[in-house]
């Protein structure tokens, strides 16, 4: 097949080009994310492997349906960006990537998360300055406390056998509960009201849908314990960031580390160091030092760019040969 790459950048690349040695595809790569300004470099292709900030509305999805595209291969977990009802309405298919490595993604929500409570990038800063201080570096221990997760799927599970192995106590909030995972880890199911309320560090691993997004807004924000810590290695549109910015101010919140940012688009994957930041909002964030944020980078490891590039291609393959896809995404 001939598929159209978007939104892509040297790490993308390598990936895929190494895996489709194998699947023997034909691929060309863009910078350009996919959406109604750039759907005509579609042209002439069988299919279009976009990413996470990539926007497939009804508009894109009927183009690419006119050009002749017949399969949407997303190279990620998250679909929020495709409208799949349309999708299925222009008899486009839409496979996507739901498990690539989900270790990847829960280890990097911990790196975030003892730089925060243990302040290692300022004390990195400072030694670099000579500073061999400590005073303001007091952190605190994850042994005995509560970690949190708000989706307790692939990830979320990876994420709390880690916590567990700092000896913490484990609460999960999740629509769709599996004993026996429970079982296995050591975890127990709550409502959301109880994870916030008891939590010491509440992390979100829940997939971004009309019912979550701002699951974490100025009332969720003030019933956590005062203090707490917030991790997002998940969806950006999970957080209000404007009632997080308040919390932040009040302290009712002590420290935060997003790999994700509900106004990503456009910003994260880019170098913008030659310009003013024009997003407000994350402009104020950076300036909080208890605040860490990085670019999405969490799935950003060699093992998972490699099973993300396989899976993709083999959806890829799967359609072509007429068979069924197994990661096929559907309305509903």
């Amino acid at each position: 097949m001939r598929i159209a790459v978007f939104d892509t950048h040297p790490y993308d690349e390598h990936a895929l080009t190494t895996a489709n040695a194998q699947a023997g595809h034909q691929l060309e790569f863009f910078e350009e994310r996919l959406h109604d300004k750039t759907v005509e470099l579609a042209q002439g292709f069988d299919a279009v492997c976009p990413f996470v900030n990539c926007r497939l509305s009804d508009t894109v999805l009927k183009r690419l349906k006119e050009i002749g595209v017949k399969l949407v291969v997303l190279r990620a977990a998250g679909f929020n960006g495709i409208n799949i009802a349309a999708a299925e309405r222009h008899g486009i298919v839409v496979a996507r990537v739901p498990a690539y490595s989900p270790e990847a993604v829960a280890e990097h929500c911990f790196a975030l998360l003892m730089t925060l409570v243990r302040k290692t990038h300022r004390a990195f800063n400072r030694v670099r300055e000579q500073n061999f201080s400590l005073d303001g570096l007091e952190g605190f221990t994850l042994h005995g406390k509560t970690f949190g997760a708000l989706g307790a799927g692939r990830i979320g599970q990876c994420a709390m056998r880690i916590a567990r192995g700092f000896g913490c106590k484990l609460l999960a909030y999740d629509p769709y509960e599996n004993t026996k995972a429970a079982e296995e880890i050591g975890f127990e199911y709550a409502s959301i009201d109880r994870v916030l309320r008891e939590a010491d560090v509440v992390s979100l691993h829940l997939p971004l849908t009309e019912q979550s997004h701002h699951i974490i807004n100025a009332d969720s924000l003030a019933t956590m314990k005062r203090g707490a810590t917030l991790i997002n290695t998940s969806r950006g549109g999970l957080i209000d960031s404007s009632a997080l910015i308040e919390a932040l101010k009040s302290g009712q919140i002590g420290g935060v580390g997003l790999d994700v940012y509900e106004m990503e688009e456009g910003v994260f994957f880019h170098d913008l160091s030659d310009r003013p930041l024009q997003d407000d909002i994350l402009a104020r964030l950076m300036i909080f030092p208890n605040v860490l944020i990085t670019s999405h980078q969490g799935f950003l490891t060699r093992e998972a760019l490699h099973a993300i590039a396989t899976t993709t291609l083999a959806s890829a393959t799967a359609f072509e040969r007429g068979e069924p896809i197994a990661n096929q995404v559907k309305p509903g």
